[in-house]
């Protein structure tokens, strides 16, 4: 490196000043210092305060140039970088210069922000939501042996006496952004597999899940308990009911443990499954409220328009819909129905 510096010495300063400061972090990184030990240098490097900021952290860390904390309030960044893992941003390096910035600020926090990555990297475990499919598929898998389990755990990050609990999740939005947001200032981690993503943390707040968004939680348990929860809670999800705990479901989850042959032939599902759309949104009203007022309210019609739409529907079923009796019949045909569509 420092034979071709001197070359390239004569053609350019600039490029002489880059790749001092690449020399500089390669031998920061082959002494294997830590993130504090990284920025002091830095510091001294730019001859200004410089600062890190890992994401989920409560503290900001900042040197002065004399590899001193730096105590003074802080000023607004002059040059900021991401620090990025594995394609995801987990936090931020910035330097603090009074005045415009130096020529080589960019190389500079270029070279701390990659050299930040390695360090958390390497003293993990990572601090990036997203983790190795296969690792996750140990913790949560029933024939994974707990030595084993724990073994995974550990590497994701999860202390072995904090129970972790298991979301199961279809939304259109990046599983490491929704697994931030739902746990933004505990350990969490996620994955894909395969057409649902799993997310894994010490407890998730159901309250924060976007509207694009359908989850099943499953409890704080051992995770592979949890995860089968939250697999079955997945399927009980609707338009109206996006997030379901599979505590609130009870005896409902035994609806899960009938054969999709059984629910197939039965009468009432295959009345539903030839509904029209205006029929299927009548009745889900109707079942989500009890009321043929409420549904009324909810579906935003007159209630003898959905009078007459239950009468309708009645006929279908063979029975009145309006007694407790047939209202039980819809709302057990409409739950296995859908689950016979998960």
């Amino acid at each position: 490196m420092e034979a071709l510096a001197q070359r390239l010495s004569h053609l350019d300063t600039h490029v002489e000043g880059a790749l001092r400061v690449v020399m500089f972090y390669d031998t920061l990184m082959r002494r294997r210092v830590d993130l504090p030990a990284l920025t002091r240098a830095s510091a001294n490097l730019a001859e200004c305060v410089t600062g890190y900021r890992l994401r989920g952290a409560d503290t900001t860390t900042r040197f002065s140039p004399d590899g001193t904390p730096a105590t003074t309030d802080p000023s607004p960044a002059s040059s900021t970088a991401p620090i990025t893992l594995d394609g995801e941003e987990i936090g931020t390096v910035w330097l603090e210069r009074p005045g415009p910035p130096n020529p080589l600020d960019e190389v500079v926090l270029d070279r701390l922000a990659i050299a930040a990555a390695a360090v958390v990297e390497r003293y993990g475990p990572a601090r990036t939501t997203m983790a190795d499919p296969a690792l996750v598929e140990l913790v949560i898998s029933p024939d994974t042996d707990e030595p084993a389990r724990t073994r995974a755990l550990r590497l994701l990050g999860f202390p072995p006496d904090i129970p972790v609990q298991v979301a199961a999740i279809r939304s259109p939005s990046p599983l490491d952004q929704l697994a931030t947001r739902l746990c933004p200032t505990r350990p969490v981690k996620a994955a894909p597999l395969g057409e649902v993503g799993a997310i894994l943390a010490p407890a998730l707040d159901p309250t924060r899940f976007p509207e694009d968004a359908k989850a099943g939680l499953g409890t704080a348990t051992n995770p592979h308990t949890s995860w089968q929860q939250a697999r079955t809670a997945l399927k009980f999800t609707t338009k109206r009911n996006p997030v379901v705990h599979y505590n609130d479901l009870g005896a409902l989850t035994l609806l899960s443990q009938i054969p999709q042959d059984t629910i197939r032939t039965n009468p009432d599902v295959t009345t539903i499954s030839q509904l029209t759309e205006d029929d299927l949104e009548t009745l889900d009203a109707y079942c989500t409220t009890g009321s043929l007022r409420r549904a009324a309210d909810l579906l935003h019609l007159h209630h003898t328009s959905v009078a007459r739409r239950l009468d309708h529907l009645s006929k279908a079923f063979t029975t009145d819909l309006t007694t407790p009796t047939g209202l039980t019949r819809a709302r057990i045909a409409l739950t296995t129905w859908r689950l016979l569509d998960a």
